[in-house]
């Protein structure tokens, strides 16, 4: 009885040690990191008067939009640190309205804008990074808010467009 529990033993790390091995040689997924800079002092991304949305709430979307976007577009082993310096969302809140998610009054003169720093990462190196203030004067012409899922349609909008320029899609993705 003895043996057989040593033989199982040793099976088992023996299969321990194949499973790391097989792990050693698989591709690393590709990774977004983000930061956020003294969000307490964004220009604009949190309701100030009581209705929309919290700060942590719109840097949760922020967060899940930016990792969405860099999974589609990295790839494997690379990783992007993004440091959100400002934000000004799309409009202005406007105030006096009690609404569970706010009143926030979109014209084209009121674009999103979001200043970040980045550095995009391969094997070990940095290959690309840079300071950009993200914004198109054109947002309402370029952005449907009306095939979008989520909130922030138009800051999601900037960022693809700015992913586009700054991670060149893999060939070998499609």
């Amino acid at each position: 009885m003895g043996t057989q529990i040593a033989s199982g033993l040793v099976g088992g790390l023996a299969g321990l040690a194949v499973a790391a091995t097989l792990l050693a040689g698989a591709p690393a997924s590709a990774e977004v990191r983000v930061q956020y800079a003294a969000p307490e002092r964004f220009t604009d991304a949190e309701n100030r008067f009581g209705s929309g949305q919290p700060l942590r709430v719109t840097l949760a979307e922020l967060t899940r939009i930016l990792r969405d976007l860099g999974a589609a577009r990295l790839r494997p082993g690379e990783t992007l640190d993004i440091t959100v310096r400002d934000v000004d969302l799309a409009g202005f809140e406007r105030p006096g309205f009690t609404t569970p998610t706010g009143l926030r009054v979109v014209t084209d003169a009121t674009p999103p804008r979001i200043r970040l720093a980045y550095a995009l990462h391969r094997g070990g190196r940095i290959v690309a990074h840079g300071e950009d203030t993200v914004t198109d004067i054109n947002f309402l012409l370029t952005a449907n808010p009306r095939f979008s899922t989520g909130g922030l349609y138009y800051e999601r909008a900037i960022l693809r467009d700015w992913f586009a320029r700054r991670v060149p899609e893999d060939p070998g993705r499609r």
